[in-house]
């Protein structure tokens, strides 16, 4: 007992720092939203059920069928020869005047199947494509609400890993502050420099150390946010690169091909789709003025004792009404058909004319990013030199501290902004990708 008891100890330690230490990437990251983050489940959620109403549209075209069964016990003279009369029961007898005048009640048990099938139904044809192509423009509009999730999941992916990376550069710059603070206390004691190099060190150190702990704080609630966008809010358990990738890397990615337009765009289709679907409702509206043909056939059971027995009879028939006027309803139906199919088509071109403006906007935003991707590269060659110099200088009592210290800040700053820079071009070719209708799916290759 003991013994198993210590294997299965073992067991559960051993398995615990793998669950816990999963690796997630890029590409992992979008599979999850795309099925589990929670504006995702709401589009699909949307999406299926105007899907719905496409299906609620055979109505008009489909025959229904339904089967009935009641009870009903009658001493009215009218009802109860006609009971009698259904269930074959009638005789010489039956047309006794008394008997006809007043009859003993009689029981009746109906059972019947009965179908009813649209023959003509033009509108409800018409409705069937409106409802079709609502259902089309509502599954592209939940597709694009995956795209936009998924700059989403980038922005918050890379950020949680640009927080880290910021942690690592303020840990570094903590230890070098103080460095810095055990060389300017140990001048000041061999009467090198004055007791306030050793102060302005202190306060240098006490800020990094500050920005460290903001900068924790901050990974810690990136994670957390991460896992929100992804619809798996109490799942923190997983490991995200130790770094943002290369700045070659990044510009290797820029320089994939995208569309010439932004037509790709899921959701100016959605908006073309919308246009279809009103154009298509407007066209069922009016043809609400057409006449409707109809058939039905039923086959009826009557009995004294049970449902559904005696001798069966049937009926069938054909069907055709017109309702040229109904009150001026189906006049309030199409000029309300006509205001959908009006909007329809303003929210289209308004689709298409911000997908255009979007995507040249997110490539000038690119070229922006990329661009102070290169001059934060060049920055912080120039910081660490300038920081290097400085401290030999400083070593040698041709520095002060101010000027050393300053150094050392402007190192870690341009080193942060290089961080910082890299997340932004990161970010804005999610943006421009997503703007001109590109697969962003791209963006793993970061990962490699």
């Amino acid at each position: 007992m003991r013994l198993r008891f210590a294997l299965s100890a073992v067991l559960l330690l051993a398995s615990t720092p793998l669950a816990a230490q999963s690796r997630l990437t890029l590409g992992d990251a979008f599979r999850r939203a795309d099925s589990a983050a929670y504006a995702n489940r709401i589009a699909g959620g949307d999406a299926r059920a105007t899907g719905a109403q496409a299906t609620a549209a055979l109505q008009g075209i489909l025959p229904t069928v339904r089967a009935e069964a009641g009870f009903v016990r009658s001493d009215n003279p009218l009802a109860a020869f006609g009971y009698t009369l259904q269930q074959r029961g009638v005789t010489l007898t039956s047309f006794d005047p008394a008997s006809l005048n007043y009859p003993a009640p009689v029981n009746n048990w109906n059972g019947g199947f009965v179908a009813e099938v649209p023959l003509i139904n033009v509108d409800a044809w018409l409705g069937r494509g409106a409802a079709s192509s609502a259902a089309a423009a509502a599954s592209a509009s939940s597709a694009w609400t995956r795209e936009v999730t998924r700059v989403d999941v980038a922005r918050a992916y890379f950020g949680a890993i640009l927080v880290a990376e910021q942690v690592q550069t303020l840990v570094a710059a903590a230890d070098a502050a103080r460095a810095h603070l055990r060389q300017a206390e140990s001048m000041v004691t061999n009467g090198m420099a004055t007791r306030s190099d050793a102060l302005l060190a202190s306060v240098q150190s006490g800020q990094v150390e500050a920005q460290l702990i903001g900068a924790r704080g901050d990974a810690a609630i990136a994670r957390q946010r991460l896992a929100v966008l992804l619809g798996q809010p109490g799942d923190t358990a997983f490991v995200l690169p130790d770094s943002l990738p290369s700045a070659a890397a990044i510009r290797s990615l820029a320089e994939g091909t995208t569309p010439d337009s932004a037509t790709a765009r899921l959701d100016v289709t959605a908006a073309r789709l919308g246009v279809e679907a009103a154009e298509r409702d407007m066209r069922r509206a009016n043809a609400k003025y057409l006449p409707r043909v109809n058939g039905f056939g039923r086959y009826d059971w009557n009995s004294p004792d049970q449902p559904f027995g005696g001798a069966g009879s049937y009926t069938v028939g054909i069907m055709a009404s017109w309702t040229p006027f109904a009150g001026a309803s189906e006049i309030a139906g199409r000029q309300a058909a006509r205001g959908r199919a009006q909007a329809a088509a303003a929210s289209a071109e308004a689709a298409e004319a911000s997908a255009a403006l979007e995507r040249r906007a997110t490539a000038i935003q690119n070229t922006v990013a990329l661009a102070r991707l290169g001059i934060a590269e060049i920055a912080v060659t120039q910081a660490a030199e300038a920081h290097r110099i400085v401290a030999r200088k400083y070593a040698g009592g041709l520095a002060t501290i101010a000027e050393l210290l300053g150094a050392a800040a402007a190192e870690t700053q341009a080193r942060l902004g290089l961080s910082e820079a890299r997340y932004q071009a990161i970010v804005s070719d999610a943006a421009a990708r997503q703007a001109a209708g590109s697969d962003l799916m791209a963006l793993t290759a970061l990962e490699n």
